[in-house]
């Protein structure tokens, strides 16, 4: 649905969702790509990359949350839009640490060879979060785009009803049934 909003709420809807893109493919792609060549010699400084992830995730929902008083209904919509995709890649993370996890374990503990537990960690940990990177970066470009236009899906709307809210028709808005 597409709704009469000001160009500064606009603006002020991108934000979550350029913050979230900056986190997928800024850090999680080419920050990783880039402290990839050093993991050889610092195997520990691919933690940043988590690091910094989990930080921007936690101020996502904290922000989401503090959205409800402070931002226009709009504005709040797409914080609340960002911050369940946020819910769903920690949850992707939290995977991947407990793979990470049970991969030392194994291999500490459990005598596995270190290519067994580089499969386990690969296997149930890593590719899992590259494929949630990918989609996540399609759905949260696309949401990009709508906050831009205007436009909210009609679960948000329907999860966070504002009456005072005026959908634009078809008419006005430009489009036509093409």
């Amino acid at each position: 649905m597409r709704f009469e909003v000001s160009q500064a709420e606009i603006k002020k809807a991108n934000v979550p969702h350029e913050l979230f893109l900056t986190n997928l493919i800024g850090n999680h792609i080419l920050m990783a790509v880039g402290l990839g060549g050093l993991a050889g010699s610092f195997p520990w400084v691919m933690a940043i990359v988590p690091g910094i992830s989990f930080s921007i995730l936690f101020f996502t929902l904290w922000r989401a949350r503090r959205s409800f008083g402070r931002d226009p209904w709009y504005v709040m919509c797409h914080w609340q839009l960002c911050a369940r995709r946020s819910r769903i890649f920690l949850l992707m993370l939290s995977l991947l640490l407990l793979a990470g996890l049970a991969g030392w374990a194994s291999y500490t503990y459990g005598g596995m060879m270190k290519e067994a537990v580089w499969a386990l960690v690969a296997g149930t940990g890593i590719l899992p979060v590259m494929v949630t990177i990918l989609v996540l970066v399609m759905v949260e470009s696309d949401a990009l785009y709508h906050a831009s236009q205007a436009k909210l899906p009609s679960w948000v709307v329907e999860r966070f009803p504002n009456p005072d809210a005026r959908i634009l028709h078809e008419e006005e808005s430009g489009a036509h049934g093409l």
